[in-house]
């Protein structure tokens, strides 16, 4: 490597890291020998690199000290925490370029239902009914908590799955993602851990990355995460939070098993770890899974969930469950965030859950995603493509690709021919799952999803 690269290495390195926020003005940078060390170049080198930057301005020396970070805190930019392995394909990337298709390009990647499967019929009649309101519905800020109907009824429907939860002990977000966020400005501060299940749902490392913790993964099996490792990582990182689905895994569809709900909670006991419950794909399920609220009786575990994968995801409306000291503080959070809630949102989304034609609407839906799944696997097979289990319920499959191939690389290629996929490793702190793809059966009914994957596997 010749000497300007390696200088301009050193430089993108100490940039990357005061962009991350990792070194905030005023923190002093490791001397020259130990950044030569870490970076395996000359002394030399690194002095040329901190005496440009120190030119640009980006840091400042003081004699007999040393080299500082100079300035006002760096803006915030995710793309740069971390390492910059399969950007094209991590879960920002994911996510963009799923909410960004256009209607001609294929989405079996993307985690959420065609807009034809939701229950538009309800959330049209509760709009109709919505226009001749009294103008405060259509016109003034939610209370703090939220909408008082909605809260009612979370209340009863969340005693249906045995957790008991009185309407002051639920407080509605914007979405189920402000739910974890408010969450995490709650409980967390910088350089804490947080354990997750590897895989897990992609956006929850991009939401931590933001919090600025530490995020520790924990091997799922088709029961829930793997009590063992989760015992050890309770023992050697002292973890603040575990945030975990509850019913359908995304991106496995397991599901907990009542024996591992109760181990878990056990081992919870024992510490100070907070466990965050995300109940989004609730009403996917034929029959109840256990739910660690129930269990614990929202004493160290918050439930949450929303409802944009199933009424519609133009309405953001999501929840919070917990403790009664917790949700007057996580109100005062909400409020300094984002003041009001969204008030019209609630009664549309309370009018379209209390419809007469909902539940009917989702008995339907349940049957035919089971249907889209029973014809999917062994669409998938017949390419190599194994299902590392087959969900009781849901849209989700998490699939092995045939050996040798790259999840990543074959997203990119997909992409060129009109199709998003979802690599394994946007779900996966190890970064073990690089050979898998997780599929949304629902969007897998077009035909050309396996024309596509066919020539890629082939290639």
């Amino acid at each position: 490597m010749r000497s300007g690269t390696r200088i301009e290495a050193v430089m993108v390195e100490i940039r990357t890291r005061i962009v991350s926020r990792t070194y905030l003005p005023g923190t002093r940078l490791p001397s020259v020998r130990m950044q030569a060390r870490a970076m395996q170049v000359s002394v030399s080198t690194v002095v040329e690199a901190y005496e440009r930057l120190a030119a640009e301005g980006a840091i400042a020396a003081r004699p007999g000290s040393g080299f500082y970070v100079a300035g006002p805190v760096a803006p915030l930019t995710l793309a740069q925490i971390g390492p910059r392995l399969d950007r094209e394909v991590d879960p920002l990337w994911v996510s963009r370029q799923a909410l960004e298709a256009d209607a001609a390009v294929l989405k079996p990647g993307c985690g959420w239902l065609p807009p034809s499967w939701l229950y538009e019929t309800g959330v049209r009649r509760a709009l109709r009914a919505l226009a001749q309101a009294d103008a405060p519905d259509l016109s003034e800020y939610a209370t703090p908590l939220g909408h008082p109907a909605l809260r009612q009824f979370l209340s009863r429907r969340l005693a249906g799955t045995g957790i008991e939860a009185a309407p002051e002990q639920i407080m509605l977000t914007e979405s189920g993602t402000q739910a974890i966020d408010l969450i995490c400005r709650f409980l967390l501060e910088p350089g804490d851990t947080v354990l997750v299940d590897d895989p897990c749902y992609f956006n929850f490392h991009a939401l931590l990355k933001a919090h600025r913790v530490q995020v520790v993964g924990v091997p799922l099996t088709p029961n829930g995460p793997d009590v063992e490792m989760f015992a050890s990582a309770l023992r050697e990182h002292s973890p603040r939070l575990y945030i975990t689905n509850s019913g359908i895994h995304n991106p496995t569809g397991a599901t907990l098993s009542a024996v591992t709900a109760h181990r878990l909670l056990k081992l919870a006991d024992s510490s100070d770890l907070v466990v965050v419950e995300d109940d989004i794909l609730a009403d996917f399920e034929f029959s109840p899974a256990p739910r660690l609220a129930a269990f614990d009786g929202l004493s160290r575990v918050i439930h949450i969930g929303s409802f944009s994968k199933t009424v519609s995801a133009a309405l953001r409306c999501g929840y919070i469950a917990a403790r009664p000291g917790w949700i007057d503080s996580l109100v005062d959070l909400k409020i300094a965030t984002t003041f009001g809630g969204g008030r019209l949102a609630a009664e549309v989304v309370l009018r379209a859950l209390t419809d007469s034609g909902y539940r009917k609407h989702m008995e339907a839906l349940r049957l035919r995603l089971r249907t889209e799944m029973t014809q999917t696997v062994p669409r998938l097979e017949a390419l190599g493509i194994q299902p590392w289990l087959v969900p009781q319920a849901g849209m989700f499959l998490w699939c092995r690709l045939p050996q040798g191939m790259d999840a990543a690389a074959m997203a990119r290629t997909c992409l060129k021919d009109g199709v998003v996929l979802a690599p394994g490793n946007a779900f996966s702190r190890s970064r073990s799952a690089g050979d898998f793809l997780r599929f949304n059966v629902a969007q897998c009914i077009d035909g050309r999803v396996f024309d596509v994957l066919a020539r890629t596997l082939s290639a």
